[in-house]
């Protein structure tokens, strides 16, 4: 097989990062699971209206409910993580920016997440 790179190329021995198709998927995959998430959250939250809020926990502690809505938040804000590091590594030059707003784009996703969760677990878990 013949290697197209030019020698210099070659002992510099630069290439893919070989993470590319990895982000791929995961963001492929992330949204299928929102896209057959997002039906049953807007059944679920039609489901709620006209009732009270004693009704709206009712709803949100059936364990399957709870679940799925975990399961929604967590793929949302991972999915948000992926596209906003593809904006950030398109559009923005200045390195310093750069890693500061990939920073800054991982602990607020990862915030997000994780008192989405714990909401949702406090609210399942009420007596």
């Amino acid at each position: 097989m013949n290697d197209l790179r030019t020698p210099l190329a070659r002992a510099r021995g630069l290439g893919s990062g070989k993470t590319g198709t990895g982000h791929f998927w995961v963001q492929r995959v992330t949204a299928v699971a929102l896209a057959l998430l997002v039906p049953w959250l807007v059944w679920m939250f039609a489901s709620m209206s006209g009732g009270d809020v004693a009704h709206a926990y009712d709803v949100l502690r059936r364990p399957w409910n709870a679940i799925l809505l975990a399961a929604f938040c967590v793929a949302m804000f991972w999915h948000a993580k992926l596209g906003l590091q593809v904006v950030i590594e398109d559009y923005v030059h200045t390195r310093a920016t750069e890693i500061t707003l990939h920073l800054l784009n991982i602990f607020l996703c990862t915030l997000g997440a994780i008192a989405s969760v714990f909401a949702i677990v406090r609210i399942a878990l009420m007596a």
